[in-house]
């Protein structure tokens, strides 16, 4: 109930840029990442498959995205078109204003308090999840990576998705 009440707020004063907010947070997230495919926008955003590949079907078919060749050709990767970084330039006030009046009316402390929560119950869904859709994917194994900021952005990321699409109280403007 409060998740569909907070994404209205945020589907209601981004109407003007006809984007909605989960639209407005992959635009997001593939501009942060240059390109994006499928899986990691889902793992990325928390996002099943099925609604984020409705979700982008749609930006396509509006010429918000684009498919970008990939070495594997079975990896569907997207980028921005001009029409989609307009479109997230066009909604990024829009959205400011909305966080702003969450802002107002929690306050500071109340804010940062349900930021924290929020994220802590974000990580234990997706750790709860599991890699997409709680599949468990068989991987060659690998020498360790180095620590590199992926996993800041990743979280940054999954953050603001909860915010577009569920409970806009989590994420800061960027």
């Amino acid at each position: 109930m409060v998740t569909r009440a907070v994404t209205q707020l945020y589907d209601d004063v981004l109407r003007p840029s006809g984007l909605r907010v989960t639209q407005f947070s992959i635009l997001g997230t593939i501009a942060r990442m240059g390109e994006a495919n499928l899986k990691q926008l889902e793992d990325t955003l928390a996002i099943d498959q099925t609604t984020l590949t409705r979700s982008l079907h749609l930006l396509e078919r509006d010429r918000v995205i684009e498919r970008v060749p990939h070495p594997d050709g079975r990896i569907k990767a997207m980028r921005l078109t001009s029409t989609g970084r307009r479109a997230l330039e066009a909604a990024r006030p829009l959205w400011g204003h909305a966080q702003d009046k969450v802002l107002r009316e929690l306050g500071t402390k109340a804010w940062e308090d349900a930021r924290r929560r929020l994220a802590q119950l974000l990580r234990v869904a997706v750790k709860r999840r599991g890699p997409s859709r709680g599949r468990r994917r068989v991987q060659p194994r690998r020498a360790p990576r180095k620590r590199s900021l992926v996993g800041p952005l990743r979280q940054s990321a999954v953050i603001e998705s909860v915010q577009g699409s569920a409970s806009g109280m989590i994420a800061s403007a960027q």
